[in-house]
């Protein structure tokens, strides 16, 4: 089993990265959402990385950081979902974006991934929903994760997890509404002050 890759990024290809390990140039699968924001070639990566083995070929997939890999194992363990799907999940939504909408039932947000129906969305919500918890979501957050809330602390983090609830409980989509919170400042003192800010993000 590979975890991880660390080397000079050689080159990025429309699906891939090719990452120089030692002189030898290892392929990588990413997302569009992570290969946009890798360095430019000549620079050091690390990937985290799932080793996908079929009867015909062996693929690497990567990933930016250990939380976007674990997610990935979680939606790939879903019947019906591939490698391939899973990183087409994860081109559309972040991590949190994902667990909030498995959280919320939005099978719309997921099933906006490309070859991710609508059937399947809802499969998937149905099978993870007891595997992905908003307390993840907040620890993320808290600790600084990469998907973390801009400027949180557990207690920020806490409304604002608040806040995006009740923006989905109203009828707006949990990544949209995620995204929207996102984006409000660090100063907001109350959960209403987080919801103001956050709907002049929606209209």
């Amino acid at each position: 089993m590979i975890s991880y890759v660390r080397g000079e990024l050689a080159a990025v290809e429309p699906q891939k990265a090719i990452v120089d390990v030692g002189g030898i140039g290892y392929g990588v699968y990413m997302s569009q959402q992570a290969l946009s924001v890798l360095p430019q070639p000549g620079n050091e990566v690390k990937l985290y990385t799932y080793l996908n083995v079929k009867e015909d070929a062996m693929q690497l997939f990567g990933f930016l950081t250990k939380d976007d890999l674990d997610i990935f194992k979680l939606v790939i363990g879903v019947s019906g979902i591939g490698p391939k799907g899973g990183l087409n999940i994860l081109s559309c939504m972040s991590p949190d974006e994902l667990r909030f909408a498995i959280m919320s039932g939005d099978a719309k947000a997921i099933s906006a991934a490309p070859g991710i129906g609508k059937k399947t969305a809802e499969k998937l919500i149905l099978e993870l929903r007891d595997k992905v918890d908003i307390e993840d979501v907040l620890e993320h957050a808290a600790h600084g994760g990469d998907e973390a809330l801009p400027g949180t602390d557990g207690g920020e983090s806490g409304m604002q997890a608040e806040a995006v609830q009740a923006l989905v409980a109203l009828g707006y989509g949990s990544a949209e509404s995620m995204r929207a919170v996102r984006k409000t400042s660090p100063d907001c003192a109350s959960v209403e002050e987080i919801l103001k800010e956050a709907l002049k993000y929606l209209f």
